[in-house]
């Protein structure tokens, strides 16, 4: 009796952990918060504010014909101010530090099932540079949820912060004023001051020789092959290439520490290449004197805030700033004269 007892015991201890194991894979199933199986159920949000977690199941399974594509800088953008000025739906692709390999995994998975009309694509100077390699695995990235093996998505459907936080947080949000167009948006959290720009500008005391202007030009060939395939290979799509306005702290760093003339030649490279392409428009923001010499604007050397997101999203609408091949050696040549006046003169209103 006591072994049949203890047998018996076993086996409902069994089924009731079975039977809870597949009603919490059921619930999350069914709400799906990272969007892995299917878009949000009517009646609830798309709520978007983990991009390692959410970005490639928006990807999969979302109603779009236009992809935000970039680094952290692209997370204040609006998708709503997209859609608006340029008549689509949109959706972000977004990778923090926005390395070219990095975007160009997510733009893959984007074109998978969809016809995409318009690419907002923002280019980091230093994606330029960065390795030919995607950094998802060597950075700790969920990547059972980017693939299709169903085999290792219990790590997700039986994750009880997904159950007891995720779920409710997704649930409480679809029934606020939560706006849907700032997916992934962060700037409602920091604070936006040259006193908080500065205190993250590790700033060296002596500038260094200048580096080798070729010095980056392997990579950055490379890097833009990346980007020129992906335009070849959809001929459809209209892209729009932009270069964001960093702050001068940062033009300023890159001339202390020598890399200045590499970079401005990484994105000669790249840039001439790109404006070979029917489909292709490129805009350069990162010389607007009034906005990058004004750390206002800025948390850090490179984060700026939403209503410089905004302010870029109305010059792509208005075409302002466009690169095209009778003007690259001026805009270029100005970047390089400008940076030397921010290392001369601008710089010392902050930092005399």
């Amino acid at each position: 009796m006591n072994d049949n007892g203890g047998l018996n015991f076993i086996k409902v201890f069994a089924a009731a952990v079975a039977a809870c194991a597949l009603l919490a894979a059921g619930i999350t199933l069914l709400f799906d918060p990272f969007y892995v199986y299917h878009k949000p159920l009517p009646g609830l949000k798309a709520v978007l504010n983990d991009k390692e977690y959410q970005c490639v199941g928006t990807l999969r399974h979302f109603d779009y014909d236009a992809v935000i594509a970039g680094s952290s800088v692209c997370e204040n953008f609006n998708n709503g101010w997209f859609d608006q000025g340029f008549g689509c739906t949109s959706v972000k692709a977004i990778r923090s530090y926005g390395a070219t390999a990095d975007l160009i995994y997510l733009m893959d998975i984007a074109y998978e099932d969809h016809d995409i009309r318009k690419v907002f694509y923002n280019i980091d100077p230093s994606s330029l540079y960065a390795s030919t390699e995607t950094t998802y695995i060597s950075t700790g990235c969920p990547v059972y949820l980017y693939d299709k093996n169903p085999f290792n998505d219990y790590q997700y459907l039986l994750n009880k912060d997904v159950l007891l936080e995720k779920i409710p947080f997704m649930l409480a949000k679809s029934f606020t004023d939560y706006d849907e167009g700032d997916s992934y948006n962060w700037a409602q959290w920091k604070t936006f001051h040259h006193l908080m720009c500065m205190q993250m500008y590790e700033r060296l005391d002596e500038i260094k020789p200048m580096e080798d202007a070729h010095m980056y030009d392997d990579l950055a060939v490379a890097n833009t092959k990346m980007l020129t395939d992906m335009i070849e290979s959809h001929p459809e799509t209209e892209f729009r290439f932009f270069f964001s306005p960093y702050s001068m702290c940062w033009w300023d760093n890159a001339y202390r520490n020598g890399e200045r003339d590499a970079v401005l030649n990484a994105e000669r490279i790249c840039i001439e290449e790109l404006i070979k392409h029917d489909n292709v428009h490129v805009y350069y923001y990162q010389d607007d004197v009034e906005v990058i010499t004004n750390l206002d604007n800025y948390m850090d050397t490179i984060h700026f805030s939403k209503e410089i997101n905004r302010y870029v999203l109305d010059a792509l609408r208005e075409g302002r700033d466009e690169i095209t091949a009778s003007n690259l050696d001026a805009v270029l040549d100005g970047m390089y004269e400008l940076s030397e006046r921010i290392v001369d003169e601008h710089i010392h209103e902050y930092y005399d």
